[in-house]
């Protein structure tokens, strides 16, 4: 059993944070169309979860909300994820 280090888990929720906006840019939609589509009533959470900024990420239910919302798999989410 190998021990997860912090970075591990900042790097896992950059990778997730990134795909997000990729996906949310391939397809067409702003922050706040993303943000108002899953219930949110601004980008606060949306701009600062995709970059990972102060640490503040995505939750497991913001990213099933996401996926419907960009209807795409959430498994798309973590494409580049190293981990076993």
């Amino acid at each position: 059993m190998q021990d997860t280090m912090p970075q591990d888990i900042d790097a896992l929720h950059r990778t997730v944070g990134f795909n997000v906006m990729r996906i949310r840019k391939e397809k067409g939609v702003t922050q706040l169309e993303l943000a108002l589509s899953i219930g949110l009533k601004s980008v606060g959470l949306i701009s600062v979860a995709e970059l990972y900024h102060n640490k503040k990420h995505f939750n497991i239910e913001h990213l099933y909300k996401i996926s419907n919302a960009l209807d795409v798999k959430m498994c798309d989410f973590f494409d580049g994820v190293v981990g076993q």
